[in-house]
C-alpha cells in the first residue's frame, strides 16, 4: 500500500496540488488587486487547504468548533508541528483570521505574492523598526474586527514535542484584551515532518483541537504570563502521549 501511495502522490495529487496551488495563488491576487481584499484574502486559502487534504487521502478531525463565538476576535495559537499544520488550520478552523508568517515566505512563487496581497502579516525581526511595523499591522488587523493566527513557538519541531512560546501574540492579546485560543495540531508531525520537507507524503489521521478561549482578566505582564502558560498547558494536553513533553528546538 506504501508503494500505491506514493505512486499516486507522483503522478495524481502532487501535479494537481501544484495546478491548484498556482490557480488558488492566481486567484487571491487578482481578486485582493480588484478590491476584494475580505472574501478573496480567506475563502481561497480556505478551499486550497481544504482540497490539499483530500488530494493526499488524509482523514481529519476537529474538536471543539463549539467554542467560539459567532462574530469575535480571536488570537488563535498553535503548536507547529510540520507543514502540514497550514492546511489543517486554512481548511478546518472555519473562522476567518490573517496568519503571522516568516518574512523569508514572501520569497516563496506565487504564494508569497498572494500572502502579501491578500495582507497576511509579515514578522520579520531584521532591527527595531521592522519589528515595530509587524506588530503595528497585527494590531491593525485585529482592532479592525479579524482574528489572527500564530505559530509562537516561531519554528516548526524536529521531534514532535513542543519548543518554548514567544510572548509577542500574548502581548497583543492583552493589549487590546482579546481572547487567545489554544489549538492541537496531532498527526502533522507524522505526515511530513520538518526533516522531509517536500519528499513523499506518510498516511496519517490528522486531529485539530480547538481548545476553549483564555480571556484577559486583567492587563499587563501578569495577564501576558498566565495566557500564555494556560495555552501552552492546553495544548500540551491534547498533544498524543509520543509527543508530550517539553523538548528544545535548536531553531527557536
Amino acid at each position: 500500500m506504501k508503494t500505491l501511495y506514493k505512486l499516486y502522490q507522483l503522478f495524481i495529487a502532487v501535479p494537481l496540488f501544484i495546478v491548484w496551488t498556482v490557480l488558488i495563488s492566481l486567484t487571491v491576487i487578482i481578486g485582493c488587486t480588484l478590491g476584494g481584499g475580505h472574501w478573496f484574502g480567506y475563502y481561497p486559502g480556505k478551499a486550497w487547504g481544504w482540497l490539499t487534504l483530500k488530494l493526499f487521502l488524509l482523514p481529519v478531525k476537529v474538536e471543539g468548533r463549539e467554542n467560539l463565538r459567532e462574530g469575535e476576535s480571536y488570537v488563535f495559537v498553535s503548536n507547529h508541528q510540520g507543514m502540514f499544520d497550514i492546511f489543517l488550520i486554512f481548511g478546518h478552523l472555519g473562522r476567518q483570521f490573517k496568519w503571522m508568517m516568516k518574512h523569508q515566505l514572501r520569497k516563496m512563487p506565487f504564494i508569497g505574492f498572494a500572502c502579501e496581497r491578500s495582507h497576511q502579516i509579515f514578522v520579520d525581526k531584521r532591527g527595531a523598526s521592522k519589528i515595530k511595523k509587524t506588530y503595528d499591522e497585527a494590531r491593525h488587523i485585529l482592532q479592525g474586527g479579524m482574528s489572527l493566527c500564530v505559530f509562537p513557538e516561531g519554528a516548526r519541531t524536529f521531534t514532535g514535542h513542543m519548543g518554548l512560546f514567544r510572548r509577542g501574540a500574548f502581548m497583543l492579546a492583552d493589549e487590546l484584551q482579546l481572547p487567545v485560543v489554544p489549538l492541537t495540531i496531532n498527526g502533522s508531525f507524522d505526515v511530513m515532518p520538518r526533516m522531509r520537507d517536500y519528499r513523499f507524503v506518510s498516511w496519517h489521521p490528522l486531529t485539530l483541537t480547538i481548545h476553549q478561549p483564555i480571556r484577559p482578566e486583567t492587563q499587563g505582564p501578569e495577564n501576558i504570563k498566565k495566557m500564555m502558560n494556560e495555552s501552552y498547558r492546553q495544548i500540551m494536553s491534547a498533544l498524543v502521549p509520543e509527543y508530550q513533553g517539553y523538548v528544545e528546538n535548536p531553531d527557536q
